[in-house]
């Protein structure tokens, strides 16, 4: 189902229009349904299920993009109000209505079908034993790509094919993290009939609001790089307090090197940390984890388990942690490289690139 809780609603027009909503085949006998305007996620109308029914009558903007949803039932149900009258079927979780709101459910069926062939590949991999998983890799990869472009480009088909009517609204905001923001970008100037509903204009609207909000806090981590370290203080798995600037300004290259025992991507990434480690150590490179751990004892598991023979401090205060505050940290992994005389001169130096940086600076 298009089960998506914000999936949202609001008209092409300050019309009203009659909306009359009934449903069958509802197991939740004494459930609670609401009418739900998607975009102020505020109820409209409500009604409760009895012998397996539920009705609902009003007004509402023409073509608002609405949604019905059950207490206890873990998707809901959209529908365009066109003011013509609507059948949501419980059972089968089906909505008839006018040929656009018929049209919507069958965009539905057709992408529930399609993205479960690509979740049933993904499932066929991830199920094997991690051994064979790491053997079969390299050649799953390609494959992977492949059946993802291939529901890629029957879902933009989709839009297309859609371009002249609404439903499009129920699937557009899924394209950003599909087939990029530019993507998203060019069907919104489109000129397509989807393109200017208010939910989509409000979506839009959120999205560059949320992609700023991201951009000043990718400049604001970046603000750091060609400044001097700033001094914070926690302490070792033993408990002794220490201060970063024991370890930096000191004439060594440090990774101070932001990490948790329960963050799987710094586990992915920590096999390039060690080799980096272990490659530069003796030619003046150190390390300083600042873990974001909450309890000692997985942290410190986590340092003999992921073979991290360096410096390890934490506050063990998770996203809590001086560090956080002190060097604007808000997702992990995460790492600056601070030359010998304390200047920072590089943050984020992930994969190849953290060795490729090392490379240049201790030749």
């Amino acid at each position: 189902m298009l089960a998506v809780a914000a999936m949202g609603v609001l008209a092409c027009s300050g019309d009203k229009v009659n909306y009359n909503v009934k449903g069958t085949g509802a197991s939740q006998e004494g459930a609670t349904v609401y009418l739900i305007d998607q975009i102020s996620a505020a109820p409209i109308d409500s009604a409760v299920v009895a012998g397996g029914a539920f009705a609902m009558k009003g007004q509402a903007d023409k073509d608002a993009f609405l949604a019905v949803s059950i207490d206890g039932l873990g998707w809901n149900f959209l529908f365009f109000n066109d003011g013509k009258p609507v059948t949501v079927n419980v059972a089968d979780s089906t909505v008839t209505g006018s040929a656009l709101n018929n049209k919507l459910t069958e965009c539905d069926k057709a992408n529930t079908k399609a993205n479960a062939e690509l979740s049933e590949f993904v499932s066929a991999f991830t199920s094997l034993p991690k051994e064979e998983q790491q053997a079969r890799m390299a050649a799953w990869l390609p494959e992977y790509r492949e059946v993802q472009l291939k529901y890629v480009d029957w879902y933009l088909g989709m839009i297309e094919e859609n371009k002249d009517n609404l439903v499009p609204v129920a699937f557009v905001d899924q394209v950003p993290s599909m087939a990029g923001q530019d993507k998203f970008n060019e069907l919104l100037a489109s000129g397509a009939a989807y393109a200017e509903h208010p939910y989509v204009l409000n979506m839009k609207e959120k999205r560059e609001a949320a992609l700023a909000k991201a951009k000043a806090a990718e400049e604001s981590k970046q603000a750091i790089i060609g400044q001097k370290f700033l001094d914070l203080e926690e302490a070792d798995p033993q408990g002794k307090m220490h201060k970063l600037s024991e370890y930096v300004g000191k004439g060594k290259w440090v990774l101070v090197d932001f990490w948790a025992s329960w963050c799987g991507p710094c586990k992915n990434e920590m096999p390039n940390v060690v080799a980096a480690y272990k490659k530069y150590h003796n030619k003046g490179f150190e390390i300083v984890g600042l873990s974001f751990d909450r309890e000692k004892e997985p942290w410190v598991k986590a340092i003999t388990e992921w073979e991290m023979p360096w410096i390890h401090l934490s506050d063990l205060k998770y996203w809590q942690s001086v560090a956080s505050d002190v060097y604007n940290v808000n997702s992990i992994p995460d790492n600056l490289l601070i030359d010998p005389e304390g200047t920072v001169v590089a943050r984020y130096l992930r994969g190849a690139a953290l060795e490729e940086k090392l490379a240049e600076v201790l030749k």
